[in-house]
This record gives structure tokens, sequence and C-alpha cells, in this order.
């Protein structure tokens, strides 16, 4: 399982970044492999953090290569003071099952 984690401290969102978010979460989830996300905001700083899950890599190619996706990427500027993205192989996964979580299935104890 892979998982892509975008980091970003907003801006000034408007009615073009609403409507890409949107258009990326439809392409996200249409992609191979998808198992679901999360996402994260610290309320102090604002920081927000959305974790994305694949079984392989492939979907996260596709998703990388996707012309909307791109689009974003190009004006992220506009509505973000910067971001990191970190991509990962997630090697285990475990907990007691009283939290449902996109990992679920591959939980191991």
């Amino acid at each position: 399982m892979y998982s892509a984690t975008f980091i970003f401290d907003k801006k000034q969102f408007d009615e073009a970044f609403y409507q890409l978010d949107q258009a990326i979460v439809k392409i996200v989830k249409q992609t191979v492999g998808y198992i679901g996300e999360e996402a994260w905001e610290n309320p102090e700083t604002g920081r927000v953090s959305n974790v994305y899950y694949w079984e392989t890599m492939e979907g996260l190619h596709e998703l990388m290569q996707n012309p909307t996706h791109l689009k974003a990427k190009a004006a992220q500027s506009n509505w973000l003071n910067g971001y990191q993205v970190i991509i990962s192989q997630v090697l285990r996964a475990y907990g007691d099952g009283a939290i449902s979580h996109p990992t679920t299935a591959f939980n191991q104890s």
C-alpha cells in the first residue's frame, strides 16, 4: 500500500480553487487501487494535511499525470502559502479495530 500526504498552508480560496478541488476529489476516487483518504487541520496554524491511500503506485501515478491535477499544481501559488508532498510505502498498519480507517483491510497485529 502507498500513501501520498499533501501538506499545505492556506492562503485565500476562491471559486476557481473550489472547482478544481472538487474535480480532483472525483479524479482521485476513480484512480486505480484507490483505498481512501483522511484530512487533518491544525486549528492554531491553519496548516492542512490530506493523506490518500492506494493499493499500488499505479493509481498515484495516474493522479500525478492527470491534466486537472497538473493545472491545479501549476496554479497552487494562487491559493497556498507553500506545500509539501510526501510519498510513502505503508509497511504495516495496526490498531484495536475501534477506528474506521482506509488502512483497516491491511491491519496486522
